[in-house]
């Protein structure tokens, strides 16, 4: 099973229901017990960096994250959940991330249209699995006004070029990986990406 965190953000329905599309069973919830059995963790999300740290922490998931990726179960984020990784962020001063991701989250620039919305290019920057079947310069649907900065290019898995900006589109850090565009809203190939991120966990055909 892999297990959608459920903090109060608003994307889950339709990140399950990718991942059911993609013949996956994936239930939502924020039970611990119930995340500490799941096969692999998958956390979504729109909103606030600050207060999404504190839905979190205020439901008993931060240590379990942190617990969870340490014993190597596979974990994805997205859009929001991508930010979350990282020690902090711009959006909320003072807030500590979840640091999976050494570096932290700073605020587009004031020269690019902000938020980018709509669809863009990803660049590929290193092999992942979970880019399996993916051509390079793919485009996926990105609704954002943050981005991760790494401190460490090795974790960049993918760039997305936007104006004159080249900003990070997506992470993996070996069973964390995590994607700033919205693959649910991102036709065929985001639900590819679902269905790689199911063989990832699962290590088999599907």
């Amino acid at each position: 099973m892999i297990y959608i965190l459920d903090y109060g953000s608003g994307n889950l329905r339709s990140v399950q229901k990718a991942f059911e599309a993609v013949d996956v069973v994936a239930e939502v919830g924020a039970d611990p017990a119930r995340a500490r059995s799941a096969d692999g963790l998958v956390l979504p999300g729109v909103g606030a960096f600050g207060h999404a740290m504190a839905e979190l922490a205020g439901r008993g998931l931060v240590d379990l994250i942190e617990e969870r990726i340490r014993a190597g179960v596979p974990f994805l984020g997205v859009c929001l959940g991508l930010q979350l990784l990282f020690e902090e962020s711009e959006e909320s001063p003072g807030v500590q991330g979840l640091g999976i991701v050494p570096g932290r989250v700073t605020r587009l620039p004031d020269r690019v249209k902000v938020p980018h919305m709509g669809w863009n290019q990803i660049e590929i920057m290193q092999d992942s699995p979970l880019l399996d079947g993916v051509p390079d310069h793919s485009a996926f649907y990105f609704v954002h006004g943050f981005v991760g900065v790494p401190t460490f290019p090795a974790y960049v898995l993918t760039t997305t070029d936007y104006d004159d900006l080249t900003f990070v589109s997506s992470i993996q850090r070996e069973n964390v990986a995590a994607f700033q565009f919205h693959p649910e809203k991102s036709s065929e190939l985001g639900l590819k990406l679902y269905r790689n991120f199911a063989r990832w966990v699962y290590g088999r055909e599907r």
